[in-house]
């Protein structure tokens, strides 16, 4: 099924307006998409999108009952010993044989700083800043939220945390946790121990038709296309060039290197491109362990070159994990599981059930992204067609706005007076509309009826 918003028809959706009106009340407007921190894709890092005093208040009467989190891990160092190993073997020849610009000379220095950061915090450890994000984002929520902690306080209503249980998600969360008791050192009575669920927060490694497509020519051949775009062998060549000697370049051209890294040893550095490439992974991840250890490397990374390779590891998480060819659902269906237990505790809520006061997950950008086509959020609605190649002009999708770090989807539960609950979606903590046929409780508003959730997801979950 297409993920194009106005060619999507869901079965069985139906508007359940709570204000009497002789129309069917507008969908809320779509945001407006950021621009902000584009050259990094889905590393930038995390600032929430919109200002909390702009939401929009719930109706008279309503009080804050449940809210629904997941959200990704915070910024982070390098997943692992290979771009910043690949270089360093690189400039070590290149030092030793004279093939060093005055720039590359520079670069050496802070190749060996990024170089001890990691080996002293450990590859894709959370980092300073991701901690922070993450601190940021749960006090937030208490400020947003008040009454709902309160409430929770004062009946002992718990509070769920639950992760992938990989370290930078277990360490986001405890970050979070720390964030919530520094806003209300009271929770601390209600919030549970951690818990760990890989089926329904780390789903891409378990999803065996998702594991089929990762492996499939299908994928492959994109990956290849986006690899082969000229604009990414030029800006490769500039960036490499910065750094070295003409005549080293050219030992490069000529293939002179196999470069195997000294971590998983699978990663190679072959080509000028791929030296390129890795320069841009070492840009791309900085800013966000800024904290940690100050490392500038935007001189040896133009705007220009920088937005080039955005594209090309754009294109290449939008077809692994987003919305990827159209007539196919494979990268982001199995995000099902995280749209039913968000609507199994809203119905639950809605029944009068017994319920978690928040439940706050924390998980990847493996997860958050196929989330966001599933749920049609902004910048993830527009799928390829098979032999047009994912660009810039022809495809809104942009890592940084979709998925940054710490990216995060929160709805926010309230019950009326007369016990019919609402609920309003934040994503990125923007307040954001339900895609497809869902319809809001009145014109412009982002608050939508649980039932009519629970119809126009149906599908969804």
């Amino acid at each position: 099924m297409a993920v194009v918003v106005a060619a999507v028809a869901l079965a069985g959706c139906s508007a359940q307006p709570q204000a009497p009106s002789a129309e069917p009340p507008s969908p809320a407007p779509e945001p407006t998409l950021r621009t902000t921190g584009n050259l990094y894709g889905t590393k930038a890092v995390y600032e929430p999108f919109q200002d909390p005093s702009t939401y929009q208040q719930a109706p008279e009467g309503y009080q804050p009952v449940l809210i629904e989190h997941v959200g990704r891990h915070g910024s982070r160092l390098l997943s692992s010993k290979k771009y910043d190993d690949l270089l360093w073997q690189l400039w070590q020849i290149a030092h030793e044989d004279g093939g060093l610009t005055e720039l590359g000379e520079q670069f050496g220095p802070d190749l060996q700083k990024t170089i001890a950061l990691h080996d002293e915090i450990g590859y894709g450890s959370l980092s300073a800043r991701g901690a922070e994000e993450h601190q940021g984002i749960a006090r937030r929520a208490v400020e947003r939220m008040g009454p709902l902690f309160d409430k929770a306080v004062a009946d002992g209503t718990p509070i769920s945390i639950v992760s992938s249980g990989v370290d930078r998600a277990v360490d986001s969360a405890d970050n979070f946790v720390i964030g919530l008791e520094k806003a209300d050192p009271d929770l601390a009575s209600v919030i549970q121990p951690q818990a760990n669920d890989r089926d329904l927060l780390y789903f891409h490694d378990t999803d065996p038709d998702y594991l089929a497509y990762e492996d499939s020519d299908q994928l492959g051949d994109a990956e290849d296309a986006l690899e082969e775009v000229p604009e990414i062998a030029a800006a490769a060549r500039d960036v490499v060039s910065r750094l070295f000697t003409p005549e080293f370049v050219k030992r490069i051209d000529d293939g002179e290197f196999d470069l195997v890294d000294h971590g998983k040893g699978k990663k190679h550095l072959e080509s000028v491109v791929d030296a390129g490439s890795y320069v841009y992974e070492l840009y791309v991840i900085a800013p966000g362990m800024e904290q940690d250890a100050a490392v500038d490397m935007t001189p040896y990374m133009s705007e220009e070159d920088a937005a080039t390779f955005a594209l090309l590891s754009d294109g290449g998480d939008f077809y692994k994990k987003g919305p990827a060819f159209a007539g196919s659902d494979v990268t982001y269906r199995m995000a099902h599981v995280l749209v039913d237990a968000f609507l199994t505790s809203v119905e639950a809520v809605a029944a009068g059930k017994e319920a978690p006061a928040a439940e706050f997950r924390f998980a990847h950008a493996e997860e958050i992204v196929p989330l966001a086509a599933l749920l049609e959020l902004p910048g993830s609605t527009k799928q390829q067609p098979e032999g047009e190649l994912f660009t810039y002009e022809n495809n809104p999708w942009r890592g940084a706005q979709v998925a940054p770090m710490a990216a995060n989807v929160q709805w926010d539960v309230f019950s009326g007076p007369d016990g019919d609950v609402i609920v309003r979606m934040l994503y990125n903590e923007q307040e954001t509309a339900f895609g497809g046929e869902c319809t809001p409780i009145s014109d412009g508003s982002f608050f939508y009826s649980a039932e009519e959730l629970s119809s126009c997801l149906a599908d969804k979950r």
